[in-house]
């Protein structure tokens, strides 16, 4: 039913989706806030970046990187073991980029 399951283990995914909301978020902040933003070019950037985290970590962790597209495939299909790691990881990593965004802006 479209849920979002890790191939490895918990914890290996759990990381990698740090990492890649991470770069995600630093992308969308840096492209799209401040005096230099990239307008048009800006969307291109997002979405270069999505796709090549989903190629290269999507067969490993799913490459979820947005708790609500996790969520409700999630308790449709009833499983509920793995959803920890799509709720709480995206949050750590957009936490940490907005924390290194504000610092070096």
């Amino acid at each position: 039913m479209g849920a979002t399951i890790p191939a490895g283990p918990g914890l290996q995914s759990f990381v990698l989706e740090i990492i890649l909301t991470f770069i995600l978020m630093l992308v969308i902040l840096f492209t799209s806030q401040g005096s230099k933003e990239t307008g048009t070019m800006a969307g291109l950037a997002i979405g270069s970046v999505v796709l090549l985290e989903a190629m290269f970590a999507g067969p490993i962790c799913g490459a979820s990187m947005n708790p609500a597209r996790s969520l409700s495939p999630a308790i449709l299909s009833g499983n509920l073991s793995t959803l920890w790691i799509y709720l709480t990881a995206p949050v750590i990593g957009a936490s940490l980029a907005t924390f290194i965004w504000r610092y070096t802006k």
